[in-house]
């Protein structure tokens, strides 16, 4: 209850932020160039929102998020030259790729503190492609799913979860990444979408827990002008 508390209160925040930005700028009490370079610290806002809530789970959308938003918004305040992003723009690359080490390096070593086995473990990776994986375990723990300027799926209706919850970090830029559930799995998001879609198109299943117990997947991570789609 106090976890959900905190996060319509967080939400809140976020959204009130906003209606303070465009209220200045459409009454005209700050001058609107002034207004709009702020914008890049309201995502800053908003990617530490997602990591809060997420309890730091969901890694890589937000962090990188925070970084692009905090740069531009750097700029934006003449703290960093105008051609500074056009130079060191391959650092977020380099930044995306240690995320996800880390992620990966995150859920191996709780599988380690729990005692879980790991077969369960799969990266699929979908960069102007296509990259389809199908799980069959009884020891599902978590995976990756990368789609960039491609379609990326993630089949897990033959698989089952031991040891709750399985933690998917989903990271769609551009492309389509599919997670294929079983209809009785409970799943948590713990997402961001920028300007992008998040869709559970399941059928609604009447034995749901509720939402203070743990879940049999949480979905984390981000879509940014692609789709995040779970179906069954």
């Amino acid at each position: 209850m106090t976890r959900n508390l905190s996060g319509r209160l967080t939400t809140g925040s976020v959204i009130v932020l906003i209606g303070l930005v465009l209220l200045l700028s459409t009454t005209g009490l700050v001058e609107m160039r002034s207004v709009w370079g702020w914008i890049a610290a309201l995502f800053v806002l908003v990617g530490v929102w997602a990591l809060i809530r997420s309890e730091f789970r969901n890694l890589v959308g937000p962090v990188m998020i925070i970084a692009i938003a905090g740069t531009f918004f750097l700029r934006n305040v003449g703290v960093l030259p105008d051609d500074a992003i056009g130079t060191w723009w391959p650092l977020f690359v380099i930044l995306f790729g240690v995320l996800l080490m880390i992620s990966r390096s995150r859920r191996r070593q709780r599988i380690r503190l729990e005692g879980i086995d790991a077969i369960g473990e799969v990266s699929v990776m979908s960069v102007f492609g296509g990259d389809e994986r199908r799980i069959t375990t009884d020891r599902f723990t978590g995976a990756e799913l990368v789609a960039v300027f491609g379609d990326g799926e993630l089949d897990l209706r033959d698989a089952s979860v031991k040891t709750r919850p399985a933690i998917v970090e989903v990271v769609s830029v551009f492309g389509d990444a599919e997670l294929r559930v079983p209809t009785e799995w409970e799943v948590r998001f713990e997402t961001i979408s920028v300007l992008g879609d998040i869709t559970d198109r399941r059928p609604r299943h009447s034995g749901d827990r509720g939402a203070d117990t743990d879940p049999d997947l949480i979905v984390s991570g981000v879509a940014f002008l692609g789709d995040i789609e779970i179906r069954d």
